[in-house]
């Protein structure tokens, strides 16, 4: 492959539903529990909506717009839509084909099951007309469009029936649109608490007491997904709050993107969804079965532990449960020595929730700066912020608004913090905040120290608990310094900071990355770069490491998500080697390491929150960290050893692009067990229990 081809790339959307691909491919290893493969299929209906509000509605205002400029892939915008477009085709056929030949059958074997109104006892459609006569009849609308009423908006993601109805008399028909309530569950467990039957499938087999003297002559479920992207113009900070609430409302408006009906539905009425939502039939999905498998997460939900995944109590950090039993804070851990937490393996709660805890209640805390990403609508972490700020601690906190789905919660904790008399700012111009950072000043008894946490992942209670990330607490001046030198170009104005230790975006990142690129590709067959990353999607970036490969460096790179770099081909990638691991946690750290980076052979070892995509090295303000302690070095290099262990269950890219499930069939002993397993014991062997 030529060096200077576009089909040195993979196409960066053609990458993502590869990725999906995969997660979709987890509901069918028979060493993944039977609930937990219904999950799965959860989470790809989940990511395929998002793809769709997101990155085709993209496309398609690229094609209105007449873009025709090739991308770094070669591929046209439209050509690119094209191929989207078939291979949604080809795997929402494979879901289809998954659930309902295999994950379904089995769950039935297992006393578990989705029925059909058929499928139900008459006790259970007694039970299923009591619960529609007194809880879904008296919620449902219907709305009849005629010269009188014009065709009903339909939300974003909502599910509806599309009825035809007959004036048995004039003969003349009508359409009409009922949406299903979102009230209550989407799927209505009957008596024995583990066979369900679809709230849509109660609605139209009564739908007829909807319109009392009318013949209904038709009547499908559809789904209708909208462009849910916002559009924001730079704004300064007292705007930025009133134009993020302003788009959120405008958003419920986007244009339609997606049609999804029943694989019956009648030509009639598909045409009549199309031409009122102003969509093509290239828009349509045709499913067969349940529509929307995102309701699968109510029947992982089943006591059924002996379906699920064993259970992995979080251990406390040896350090600090020492300083628990001997009523010690935090803050005197940190101060012996910088401490290293691996999440969900190591408790966030009792480490990151906990720093900040205490932090909010010492008497000798002076001060607390914050980033803020993503977050729960019931933070902890947010509520300690706001105690803090109560009891007359300064906190600043720079809320990121416009975090992608999550901008109404950012905009419910800026007015609280806001109300209890936090600093609230809202980033940079232009830019988006994307670091994970917290500052603590402290008046110690020896004078005054900043001690700072610096992640890979968010300050998010609930995704800390599924979400693979590392947390770095420290006091080291170099690296306290320069978070305070963040923070005040964050919250203040400033041009050119310089930095000690901290590698930060857009102005550092990109430029030292490349440098130790080069490095390592100048040590040949010495030189080795070992990365891991939710996406590697940077062109430049990713001709770096070709580079790099071509002068004999090994390159090891363990990418969850996009990668629109080839690994292994002849001339170009030889020396690298991608993989991509899935399990029961999502892997969301991201790590650096450079055999060479410290020079005379030291390696250099990163973590931070910034992915090798364009948007993180150049639109964004991200944080890398180096990690100099022999035993954080060693924790990482072990992570990274397990997540590429040839033995191991995986995925690995090939060099015509295509991904091969690599490892034990029986998806054991998975890397995510083995960092438990080892996590466990680091702590254990000092004594300490998991708690």
């Amino acid at each position: 492959m030529d060096a200077g081809s576009p089909d040195r790339f993979v196409n960066r959307e053609l990458s993502w539903l590869d990725f999906n691909e995969r997660v979709l491919s987890m509901a069918t290893e028979p060493g993944v529990p039977l609930l937990e493969r219904a999950k799965f299929l959860a989470i790809f209906s989940s990511n395929l909506d998002e793809f769709f509000q997101v990155r085709v509605a993209a496309m398609r205002d690229q094609q209105a717009a007449g873009v025709s400029a090739p991308l770094p892939d070669g591929l046209t915008p439209s050509r690119q839509l094209d191929r989207v477009v078939l291979r949604v085709a080809e795997l929402a056929a494979r879901q289809q084909t998954i659930f309902l030949d295999h994950v379904e059958p089995a769950l039935r074997s297992h006393g578990i099951a989705l029925c059909s109104w058929a499928d139900l006892t008459e006790s259970e459609r007694a039970f299923a007309r009591d619960y529609y006569d007194e809880r879904i009849f008296p919620v449902l609308t219907p709305l009849a469009v005629d010269p009188a009423h014009p065709f009903p908006y339909v939300s974003n993601l909502a599910l509806s029936l599309a009825v035809m109805v007959r004036d048995p008399k004039t003969g003349d028909e009508r359409f009409a649109r009922v949406k299903v309530p979102t009230v209550f569950p989407r799927l209505l467990a009957l008596p024995s608490g583990e066979r369900f039957v679809p709230v849509d499938v109660i609605i139209e087999t009564h739908i007829g007491s909807l319109f009392p003297g009318m013949e209904v002559a038709d009547a499908v479920a559809f789904r209708v997904t909208r462009n849910t992207d916002l559009t924001l113009e730079d704004e300064d900070a007292d705007d930025l709050l009133t134009a993020v609430e302003t788009e959120l409302r405008r958003r419920r408006f986007g244009r339609a993107v997606r049609l999804e009906v029943e694989e019956n539905a009648s030509p009639a009425m598909v045409d009549l969804l199309l031409d009122e939502l102003e969509l093509h039939r290239d828009d349509v999905t045709w499913v067969r079965g349940p529509l929307d498998l995102t309701c699968l997460w109510q029947v992982h939900a089943l006591d059924r532990p002996e379906l699920k995944d064993d259970q992995w109590v979080p251990v406390t950090a040896g350090r600090l449960a020492a300083a628990e039993a001997d009523e010690r804070s935090i803050f005197s851990v940190v101060r012996e020595r910088a401490l290293l937490v691996h999440h969900p393996y190591e408790s966030f709660a009792s480490s990151v929730e906990e720093f900040l805890s205490q932090a909010a209640d010492d008497p000798r805390v002076q001060s607390i700066k914050m980033t803020l990403y993503r977050t729960s609508g019931d933070s902890p972490i947010a509520r300690h912020l706001i105690r803090a700020a109560e009891r007359g601690v300064q906190v600043a906190v720079l809320v990121e608004l416009k975090a992608r789905f999550d901008e109404a919660v950012n905009v419910t904790w800026a007015k609280a913090f806001e109300r209890a008399g936090v600093h609230v700012v809202y980033g940079l111009v232009g830019l988006k905040t994307h670091a994970k950072c917290v500052m603590v000043v402290r008046e110690d008894l020896d004078g005054l120290r900043r001690y700072v946490h610096l992640g890979t992942g968010n300050y998010n209670s609930r995704t800390s608990r599924l979400y693979e990330d590392f947390g770095y607490i420290t006091c080291e001046p170099d690296i306290t310094s320069d978070a305070a030198q963040l923070f005040n170009h964050l919250t203040g104005y400033s041009r050119d900071v310089k930095y000690r230790r901290l590698v930060v975006a857009p102005e550092d990142l990109r430029p030292r990355l490349v440098d130790l690129i080069r490095r390592e590709g100048e040590m040949g067959d010495r030189g080795h770069i070992t990365l891991k990353a939710n996406s590697v999607a940077d062109p430049g970036i990713i001709d770096e490491l070709y580079a790099a490969s071509q002068k004999g460096a090994r390159i090891d790179l363990v990418v969850r998500g996009i990668c629109c770099l080839r690994a292994g081909v002849p001339g170009l990638s030889e020396n690298i080697r991608v993989r991509s691991v899935l399990g029961r946690y999502l892997e969301h750290s991201r790590i650096y390491r450079f055999a060479n980076g410290q020079g005379d052979g030291l390696p250099l070892h990163l973590i931070g929150s910034a992915d090798l995509m364009g948007r993180n090295l150049d639109g964004r303000v991200e944080v890398l960290t180096p990690l100099t302690n022999p035993r954080h070095q060693e924790w990482l290099d072990h992570t990274l050893a397990v997540l590429l262990d040839p033995q191991a269950p995986a995925f690995d890219l090939q060099p015509d692009g295509s991904w091969k499930r690599v490892g034990p069939a029986d998806f054991e002993p998975h890397p995510q067990r083995r960092m438990y397993e080892w996590a466990s014991h680091q702590q254990t062997r000092r004594g300490r229990r998991p708690v």
